[in-house]
């Protein structure tokens, strides 16, 4: 069980969620928020990864919109208003704010990592390139491919989940990611074969206890070797 604490950035204050571990393990996480607000589904991946041994803290990035935002992948009237408040969300300044949770953490952890799914893995995609993250994982991140020459020497060691089958990143852009991010060394992409978007958000739709697992050890072990 975790709480609240208020982080100020450049343009006010907003919550996030904090899960603090029993057995910290020296390293933190910046856990990136889908589209459906910090919810129990962001809330329990950060429990998880508390319970690893990180201090994970899930930033409120929709506090611009509506402050609070929680709601589930369960029904279509949820789906229309987490579409919309993808709609309204910007970009740029959800990365500002994912700064302002790096400099709060920095103050007590040398070193912070970074995991977003869905929108948060377009953010934890740009997360390597614009802040002062140490490393960062994506998974299924939509929108990467429209976004490629932002990668550059200032890159952080960067780890993408893909899921071959996913219904908001098409073959065509998957293509233009491998090809996009190829010859970067710091920069690792794996491909689940037969999975679909969301593969890892327990209870969805297309959940995959494989697939998540093995993206999860993989997450892990990155991890490992970039923030020890």
């Amino acid at each position: 069980m975790g709480a609240y604490v208020t982080i100020t950035g450049p343009d006010g204050e907003f919550q996030a969620y904090v899960a603090t571990p029993n057995r910290p393990n020296g390293r933190a996480l910046v856990v990136i928020q889908e589209i459906f607000g910090v919810n129990k589904v962001m809330r329990d991946l950060a429990d998880v990864y508390a319970e690893q041994g990180y201090l994970a803290v899930v930033p409120d990035l929709f506090w611009r919109i509506q402050p609070g935002i929680d709601i589930t992948d369960q029904t279509p009237e949820e789906w229309q208003k987490a579409f919309d408040y993808f709609g309204k969300f910007n970009v740029d300044t959800g990365i500002v704010d994912i700064q302002a949770t790096i400099d709060y953490l920095q103050k007590t952890h040398q070193k912070v990592g970074a995991v977003g799914y869905c929108l948060g893995g377009l953010l934890a995609y740009l997360t390597a390139t614009r802040t002062s993250i140490t490393a960062s994982v994506s998974y299924y991140g939509v929108g990467i491919q429209d976004r490629l020459a932002e990668v550059g020497p200032q890159t952080k060691p960067l780890l993408l989940h893909v899921a071959s089958e996913d219904s908001f990143v098409n073959k065509d852009a998957q293509a233009a990611m491998k090809t996009g991010l190829s010859g970067q060394d710091h920069i690792h992409l794996y491909v689940y074969d037969g999975l679909d978007h969301a593969f890892a958000r327990i209870g969805g739709q297309h959940y995959d206890a494989a697939g998540a697992a093995l993206a999860h050890q993989r997450t892990i072990a990155f991890f490992d070797e970039h923030l020890s």
